[in-house]
Formats: C-alpha cells, structure tokens, sequence
C-alpha cells in the first residue's frame, strides 16, 4: 500500500501537485478492535502514522483499504457505510458484502465468493465428480462461501456427503471429530472453503492417522498459501487462486530498507527485530543484541522480499490506485491529455464514493472497475499442486477461469493437471456408479440425489442415455433389442414360401393336386370301364377338378397379405369347397334315387338325371357364390399389421373385414356338409357298387371332424398359426375325400382289374 500511494504521489499525470497521506493500522483479525479503529477513523483521534508538512490535517478519511477478513469488513462496512465513506477492501470474499442495502460503501478488488464457488461447481463438474466431503472454516467468509457453493453444485447435480466446520478457536477434540469424519467417509473429493490457518490445524490432525488418498478442492484462501505445500499428501489438490501478478519496482521498494526508515514505523520495527534478532535502540534485554546498524535486508531469506508469487498483494495495489482515480475525477479536469488539480480543494467522502462507482483504469495491464454491486470482473487462476523432480510440492497454474467470457467458455483448462498421489488420471468419486444405457435410475430411500440403483427397463422401453431417469416406449412398430437401448423395427411375420413350415404346407398342397389330376387321369384313362361308369364318371371328373382347387387353395395362404391375395384365398376357398361337397352331395343322392329306382314301378331316375344332377351343383355353388359377392362388396378381406397378439413382432395377417361374412361362408359349408353327411349315413347300408354310400359316408365324418376340430383351434391359435390351422383343415379335409372315396376305386383300377367288370358288378349287386 505504502508503495503504491508513493507511486501515486509521484506521479505528474494521477492526482499531479497532490500528495495522499495515509494510517495504517493493524485489527489483529478482531472484530472489537476493527470496530474500535472505524469508529476512531471516523473521529480522527488517532495518531499519524504518516505525515509532512504539506499535508491536511483535517483528520477527515476519504476512503479506507481493508479490511482482509469478511467478519471484519462486514463489522467495519455497517459502521463507514452510514457515513459513505467508501471502503474498498482486497481480500473480503464473501458474497454477502454484495448486498448493496445492508453494505452502500463496500468495494473491492477480489472477487465475491459467488463466483468462486460457481467456478468450483464448474471444476467438479467437469471432471465428473458428483460425490462429495465439504469443510469450512466457522466465520463469515467459510459459511457463506460453502453456502453459495452448495448452491452452485446443487445446480449441477453435485452431492455432498458431509459438511463440517472447524475454526481456530475450537477445542482439539472438535478438530479430531471432523479428521474422524474424513476418513470414514466414502468420498473421494473435499472441498475445503476454509482459511489457511483453519486448513494448517486441520491437515496437521490429518497427517498424526492419515485418511485414506482425498482429492482435495481448495479455495483461495488456502490454496495458493506456500506454508501449506509442506504437507504432502495434499499433492494433487485443485484450486481458484488470485490472479498471480508483477508490480515493476516493488522488488527494490522492499528492500531499500535502511535503519532510519525502520525506526519511524514501529510495524517495520517489529519486522526488522524479528528478522534479524536485535533490537533497535539502546534498551535490550540481557540474552539480546542490539541492531548495531550493519543489518542488510538484501541479504537475508525471507518471504518479505519474495514477489514471485504477488496475488494478494496486486489486490491492494489495485484498491489504492482505485481510490486514487476516484479522488483525481473528484479534485481534476482532464483537458488535452494534461490533468489540471486544485489542491485547495475540500473534498467529502460522499463525492469520492459517488467516483468510485465510476472508476475504470487499466494498470501494469490489470483492468479495475467495479459493477453495480461493487465487485470486480471475477478472474481467477487454476491451481495444481504438483509434486516437481525433486519430490517437493510446487504451485502450477494450469488453466483460468474469467467470469467475463461467454457462457460455457468462462473456464478453461490449458496445461496437464495431477491428482491425488500425483496421478494423472482423474480419481473417481460417486456415489453410485453411472446406469448406462437400457437402465434408468431409481433414488435410494433416504440418500441424496447422487445415490441410486440403476433398474432395467421395463419390456417394451429403452434409454438410449447414461444416467437416464425415465425409459420411454418405442414406437408400436419398434421394439428394444436385449440391451434395451435402442429401438429396432420388429420383426415381420407371416408364412412364407422360403420357411420349412412354408415348404411342407406347399409340398402338400402340391402333392394334393397333383394327386388329384392323377386320380382324374387315371379315371380318364378307364373311364369305360365299370366302376367309372357306374360311379357317376362325370360328377366324378367335376369332383376331382374342385379337390384339384381345393388344394391349390392354401396357396394364396402363403406369402405376405396382399389385397389381392386376401380377398382370394377366403372366397377360393368358400366356393371351391361348395363345389366339392356339391358334387359329393350329388353323388350321394344318385345313390339314394338308384335304389329307389330298382323298386318296382319306380320311374325316378328321370327326375335325377344328369342335367338335374348338374343343376343341383350349380344351384349350391351359385348360393355360395352371392355370399363370397356380398361380402367383398360391403366389407371385403383386407392386409393389416396385427400389433396385438405380440408385442415384439408384428404379424401380417387378413383381416377378415366382415366377420359374419366369413362365417356365414364357413357355416353355407358346414350346412351342406351335415346334409351330405346325413344322407350318406342313411344310404350306407343299401346295396351299392364297390361300397360307394359307405366311402362317401366316411369322408363326410373325417370332414366334419376336421371342421367341427378347426373351430376352436383357429380362434385361439396364435400369429401365423392361425392360418397354419386354416390352411391344414383345407388340406386335411380335401385328402379326407379323396383318399376315401377315390382310393379304393382307384386300387380295384390299377390292382384289381378282374373285379372291374360289369359280372362282378352285378353279382355284388345281386347279392
């Protein structure tokens, strides 16, 4: 400060021809004596510690530097503030000075602990710790700094495990309580928002039962403190540190120290004595020496004259060339770069307060200025304390933070940092591990938000994030892969022509027709033969035709649902079966009419001939025919994605459009099925050729029973099976009928041909 006002002094371009005085005065970090001092600077009734002949003697205070500690500003500031005498203070961090009601006057020219402690949320977040231990010291500048913090990190999702604080004037056993917290604890992080000395009881208490390896997180106070670098389990520790500066002539300032100017200060009378154990004067005590005047401060190692590290120091060079630009614009008109002064000039407090706010200067290329709240542009510089080839621990700027850059481009990290135990990789501390994706997190009972349990997602949600809260559904024609952590489009199912089920249920119906035609060659090629004849041969070609249809029908089952194809396969498969059992129906009442007309006078036949014969198919097949015409007509079959059934596959399927369409076609079947049924079992036991009433009988039940069967098998069978069940009915039934009632004909055909003549047709029916 004393250089800084010499500066100033004499200096022709800041304040020229005047010259500012000054008091200096030591509260000894106590808030009785801090109150006593303000209020004796306000009363001007204590001695000077520096005067001439050219000063005021007023005894007015215009402005005051200090005080370091916040307790001590906040106890000063309520004092001055009511008589606006501005106080600028160079070390008072506490973000509750910022309050402009309760604190008018306060200035200062480091910044508020509100922006340390969002660059220290920033700095855990960045390298992903969420997960805690937070120490204060037990004063205003330890409470509100952890305060403002924990609101900072509670912003960023930061918990904290535990939050204890100690101060100088605590008992041992309270120290030891909060090292006995430390090292029971699981997190691996402290953040420490404490003064040095405060820091020095605690790490010492730490360093008799070292804790297991802490990453400490260190605020200003302590972090740049070289007193503390001696404890050196502490390497690793991250912190915001002032800005480090350089003061051209500072240096040779401090040390051009003689005997005289020591004498007319008692402060550097006590530094003097302490440094070089004498005293000055001439009264000394036995087992002391007295300063004999050979005394040279460059000589000597001590921090005194150390500026390689000016942090704290640049803070009050600041707030003094602060008040003096204050007072300039106040006492000074700047006309063509030349400042005119009128030292007579009687100024008040009140008008360098009002300048204060106004101030904006740039020195030794540090910008001051102050903003609504009087608190300066937050800059600050990341500290590593990193173990150096000789095993000691050194301060290493690694990166900055300045709080006037874009938001998210405020903090930046530009050199390798060390952690804990001189590691290089970042320690983790969490409290629950990160729920990758396919999970999403569940708050354990009790604990804070960091504390979790990770819970797959339910069936049919994924996350596709780390650390998701929440799982969300995949659209209806997604579904998650096993993960559970992307959505993939479920797969399509239907019977196709490639799958085994696909290739036997074509191979069959293949082989059906083809056994058809067969049959219906075979019949061709015998048919003036007896048992041709005598069977109706041309209900017989008409029958094998639509079992040919019948099985070439299951075909347009198989394959993806087309339009086209569901509205085939439904109505192909009503008519063709109508047509089929028609002719069976045809053939059985031949039958019937036959024996009626061997009974004498019976004249029949001639009402059931051929032509009635072919009417009578006709007639049933048209009836089913308007019915399949309807039903396309009003509500036809349709392709659709069945989404219900499964949920993680879709099925394509034929809608049926008009369910009572479909049954009645299946019940018009049914119906001429039971009657065919009916009148076959009431011919079986009449005198027919080669058992035909009997076959017809039998097929008739295997139908039935395939059909009756299908019912309950269709409804409740599931996906694609549902057609398997429909396309095995068609095929089961239309084997049915053709293995019962051509098979045996066909045996006597090719086997058996001596039984194929009209003698043993009429002897079989004779007897």
């Amino acid at each position: 400060m004393v250089f800084a006002i010499e500066e100033i002094n004499n200096s022709t371009e800041l304040l020229p021809g005047i010259r500012l005085g000054y008091q200096i005065y030591d509260s000894c970090s106590s808030v009785p004596l801090t109150i006593q001092v303000a209020v004796q600077l306000l009363n001007g009734l204590d001695q000077v510690f520096y005067t001439r002949d050219n000063c005021s003697q007023s005894g007015m205070v215009t402005a005051i530097v200090g005080e370091s500690g916040s307790t001590s500003s906040i106890s000063m500031s309520r004092i001055v503030g009511s008589f606006n005498i501005p106080q600028v203070s160079h070390l008072a961090t506490c973000a509750c000075l910022s309050d402009k009601q309760q604190y008018p006057s306060f200035f200062r020219t480091i910044p508020s602990d509100q922006f340390q402690a969002d660059a220290l949320a920033k700095l855990l977040k960045n390298f992903g710790w969420t997960w805690i231990g937070a120490v204060r010291s037990d004063s205003d500048y330890g409470n509100n700094g952890m305060a403002s913090f924990l609101l900072a990190a509670q912003k960023e999702g930061i918990c904290v495990e535990y939050s204890e604080s100690l101060h100088r004037t605590y008992p041992r056993s309270r120290i030891q309580r909060v090292a006995d917290v430390i090292r029971r604890s699981t997190a691996v992080v402290i953040v420490a928002f404490a003064a040095a000395s405060e820091m020095r009881l605690l790490l010492e208490e730490l360093l008799l039962q070292p804790s297991p390896p802490r990453q400490w997180i260190g605020s200003e106070s302590w972090i740049t403190n070289p007193k503390l670098l001696k404890f050196s389990f502490c390497a690793g520790a991250v912190g915001y540190g002032i800005e480090q500066a350089v003061i051209p002539g500072l240096k040779e300032f401090l040390l051009d120290l003689s005997p005289t100017k020591v004498a007319a200060s008692p402060v550097l009378t006590e530094f003097w004595e302490k440094a070089f154990n004498c005293r000055l004067g001439k009264s000394a005590a036995i087992d002391e020496r007295v300063c004999d005047g050979t005394e040279n401060i460059r000589t000597l190692n001590n921090p005194y004259a150390d500026t390689s590290q000016l942090r704290i120091t640049n803070m009050v060079y600041k707030a003094v060339y602060a008040i003096a630009h204050a007072i300039h614009n106040t006492m000074c008109q700047d006309t063509n770069s030349t400042a005119n002064c009128d030292k007579f000039t009687r100024i008040e407090s009140e008008q360098v307060f009002t300048q204060l706010k106004k101030v904006n200067f740039s020195k030794n290329g540090y910008d001051v200025s102050f903003d609504a709240n009087g608190d300066p542009v937050a800059r600050y510089e990341l500290v590593n304390w990193q173990k150096s080839e000789s095993g000691s621990i050194e301060m290493v700027a690694v990166g900055h933070y300045d709080a006037s850059l874009p938001v998210g481009q405020e903090f930046l990290i530009n050199r390798n940092i060390t952690f804990l135990g001189g590691e290089k990789q970042v320690p983790v501390s969490v409290c629950s591990d990160s729920c990758p994706p396919g999970t999403r997190k569940v708050l354990q009972k009790g604990k804070p938000i960091c504390c979790y349990d990770c819970i797959p997602c339910p069936e049919g949600e994924i996350s596709n994030t780390t650390d998701s809260l929440d799982c969300f559904p995949c659209t209806e024609e997604f579904w998650p892969n096993e993960e559970r952590h992307t959505c993939f489009p479920k797969p399509v199912e239907f019977i196709s022509f490639d799958e085994v089920l696909g290739i036997i249920l074509t191979a069959f119906s293949v082989a059906g027709a083809c056994l058809a035609i067969i049959t219906a060659a075979i019949f061709y090629g015998h048919r003036t033969t007896p048992i041709v004849r005598a069977n109706n041969s041309e209900l017989s070609f008409l029958l094998l035709f639509s079992l040919t249809l019948c099985f070439l029908c299951p075909l347009t089952f198989i394959g993806a649902p087309s339009d086209w194809s569901c509205r085939l396969r439904h109505t192909a498969f009503g008519i063709t079966f109508v047509l089929c059992i028609s002719c069976v129906l045809g053939k059985t009442i031949v039958v019937l009419m036959a024996f009626r007309a061997t009974l004498p006078g019976s004249n029949v036949m001639k009402w059931f001939g051929p032509a009635q014969q072919r009417m009578t198919v006709v007639f049933f097949t048209f009836i089913q025919v308007l019915i399949c015409a309807v039903w396309l007509g009003l509500s036809p079959p349709f392709p659709m994605k069945n989404l219900t059934t499964f949920k993680e596959r879709i099925i394509l399927e034929c809608a049926l459009g008009s369910a009572i369409g479909f049954w009645v076609v299946l019940g018009y079947i049914g119906l001429l099925a039971v009657l065919c049924f009916v009148l076959a079992v009431l011919a079986r036991k009449l005198p027919d050729s080669f058992n035909e009433a009997k076959m017809i009988t039998f097929s008739m039940l295997i139908f039935c029973a395939v059909w009756i069967t299908f019912i309950p098998a269709y409804v409740s069978s599931p996906g694609k099976f549902t057609v398997a069940v429909e396309i095995f009915a068609i095929l089961a039934s239309s084997f049915g009928l053709i293995l019962c009632i051509f098979a045996p004909k066909c045996y006597i055909i090719l086997f058996k041909p001596e039984k194929n003549t009209k003698k043993h047709l009429m002897s079989k029916n004779e007897s």
